[in-house]
């Protein structure tokens, strides 16, 4: 295959919107506070049951965050599950205008 086959298409840096995921800003905020979490328990070499001795959180949670499997997370929960392994956290939100081609809000009409 030739390099004129393909088409380079740049993502948005969510790959969540990028599928068109309805939650894909949601899933997008869960999915790099996990990634802190794991940075965290691999820089410490701490185990998910040293984990939760450390932190009181289940073992079984963070063995879901490793996994991935954050279904069962809410934002806020994983937030507190990296402070409690002596983060600060802090969050910021950007809002600005709709990417062209992303669902809006219906209008009402009066």
């Amino acid at each position: 295959m030739s390099e004129d086959e393909f088409e380079l298409v740049g993502g948005s840096g969510n790959l969540f919107r990028d599928l068109g995921d309805p939650d894909a800003d949601l899933k997008q905020g869960k999915a790099v506070v996990a990634a802190r979490i794991i940075a965290q328990l691999d820089d410490r070499q701490v185990s998910v049951r040293k984990a939760e001795e450390l932190t009181g959180f289940a073992a079984a949670d963070f063995s879901r965050v490793r996994n991935a499997n954050l279904g069962r997370f809410t934002l806020d929960r994983l937030i507190r599950m990296l402070g409690a392994l002596d983060r600060d956290v802090e969050v910021t939100v950007q809002v600005g205008p709709r990417a062209v081609g992303q669902p809006q809000f219906p209008t009402a009409s009066h």
